[in-house]
């Protein structure tokens, strides 16, 4: 593959579209409900949340149309779908910090289960981001207190599964606390998996899924003492309905549709394990690899953890791997790495990431403090806007963690 044959920043960029693409929450759930026939005839009810919740929710319309005899949908604000027949409610509320309107949401989420008819089959639509986006809170424990822990989590450093059962046992809706209210009705619950291992337990924080996983050791104390209010939350019903889960895409799923469209263009690629480390262990092994790999494309999923400091400036943990990826590759030529969230919002912003190679630290050489300024300051996206490094996608209708897409030209090592 030589340098002149190609665009890398083009050829990046398509590749991560086909990942994308091939992970679309109305593509995989309408693909699912197609072949599986689930409960054929009979009216249901469904409730989609989390950030793919609007594209899953028009697959499921697709294919159960006048089926669907109620709906309620919770997403992200920005995110509202306006092309669902009236049967739908359509929420939006706070994503990544929850906000009054995630308690809001939580309560609509039990007055919508307690007034649907008792055995009216209930079909769950969920992806990543609904830990924020609905909440019903033990008694005692306040929505500051909530906005407090969510804050800390995001700047923890911890991976999503220790966040998320941090998150279940403040919770008096998930950690499968959900399922008390749903009597003895069929549930199929459909997910989009933004997690390591696709455990349904940590998707959404286990709506549906009993949670078996201790907390996270060495917890800060005023948080040990807000848990203690979740033994007050409301038990519910006894009789628990069966949940059939399913996993309708994943992130192995968006790195095998990567690597189809390069084979597809008749370019060698590797997918590579997934990377799920801090951000600057990540970005160290990376540029390492790259650095001795042959010509080709290099396919990464995962998500790397970034702890914050105090006061974090623009960006998220994509735009912090690139930069650091840029920096360590500062000068090396024929690399080019894109690092991409696939929900198209790389931390609280509306970018998705970024593209950089061995030129990028040049193109924002006025940042103060370089490179190494920016990434102490978890301020990666301003430097990278400066650089014309940044991605930009819109909501995606997916969230299946990150993408790492690496070009290296030249000739293959023998």
């Amino acid at each position: 593959m030589p340098h002149s044959a190609i665009d890398p920043r083009a050829l990046l960029l398509s590749l991560y579209q086909a990942g994308l693409k091939a992970v679309a929450g109305e593509t995989v759930t309408r693909r699912y409900l197609s072949q599986s026939n689930w409960q054929a005839d009979t009216p249901v009810a469904v409730m989609a949340c989390g950030k793919a919740a609007p594209a899953m929710a028009r697959g499921a319309q697709a294919v159960l149309g006048q089926r669907i005899d109620q709906g309620l949908l919770v997403t992200k604000h920005g995110y509202r779908e306006t092309g669902l027949p009236p049967c739908w409610q359509c929420l939006e509320a706070g994503h990544p910090l929850p906000d009054e309107s995630s308690l809001q949401a939580g309560q609509r989420l039990l007055d919508f289960v307690a007034q649907l008819p008792p055995a009216m089959p209930l079909l769950s639509l969920i992806s990543g981001g609904t830990s924020a986006l609905l909440e019903v809170l033990p008694p005692g424990v306040s929505l500051a207190d909530l906005r407090q822990v969510n804050t800390w989590l995001l700047g923890s450093g911890l991976n999503i599964a220790d966040m998320n059962r941090v998150r279940k046992a403040l919770s008096c809706l998930k950690g499968g606390k959900l399922v008390n209210y749903l009597g003895e009705r069929p549930v199929l619950n459909l997910m989009i998996s933004d997690v390591r291992g696709d455990d349904p337990a940590v998707i959404g924080s286990g709506l549906l899924t009993p949670d078996r996983d201790p907390l996270p050791s060495n917890l800060p104390g005023w948080l040990t003492t807000l848990l203690a209010h979740s033994a007050d939350c409301p038990p519910g019903r006894a009789v628990l309905p069966a949940v059939e889960p399913q996993i309708v895409a994943s992130n192995q799923d968006a790195c095998e549709a990567v690597a189809e469209a390069a084979r597809a263009r008749d370019i060698a690629v590797t997918i590579l394990p997934p990377h799920y480390g801090p951000v600057a262990e990540v970005a160290s092994g990376l540029a390492g690899f790259l650095r001795s790999a042959g010509a080709g494309v290099y396919v990464w999923g995962g998500e790397p953890t970034l702890e914050l400091p105090p006061q974090p400036g623009r960006g998220g943990r994509n735009q912090h791997l690139a930069l650091s990826l840029a920096k360590a590759l500062g000068g090396e030529p024929g690399i080019s790495v894109l690092c991409g969230a696939t929900d198209g919002s790389d931390g609280p912003g509306n970018d998705a990431g970024a593209i950089i190679d061995g030129t990028t630290v040049r193109q924002a050489s006025d940042y103060p403090g370089g490179a190494a300024g920016a990434l102490d300051r978890a301020d990666s996206g301003t430097f990278l806007a400066e650089a014309g490094a940044l991605i930009s996608t819109g909501p995606t209708g997916t969230n299946v963690m990150d993408l790492v897409i690496a070009i290296k030209t030249g000739p293959r090592d023998e």
